[in-house]
């Protein structure tokens, strides 16, 4: 099974990313706490993006072979 990533969880990922990046260069322990936490709702954020994405191109192709099934039929 192949996992596609949308385009918006992709920029969610790189984000969450850039984020974790910066915290690690953080010498102050609250602000590097912080953007981890960002960057976790970033990558939450991904998931739930990627999910519904998913969920809508399965939609969109079982209305198209509801479709193209009705025409077969006529």
């Amino acid at each position: 099974m192949t996992l596609q990533i949308s385009g918006r969880s992709k920029q969610y990922m790189e984000t969450a990313q850039s984020l974790l990046r910066a915290a690690r260069s953080m010498t102050d322990e609250v602000v590097a706490t912080r953007l981890k936490m960002l960057a976790d709702d970033y990558q939450r954020r991904a998931e739930k993006a990627s999910s519904a994405d998913s969920a809508r191109s399965v939609a969109r192709s079982a209305a198209r072979d509801e479709y193209d099934w009705s025409r077969e039929l006529a």
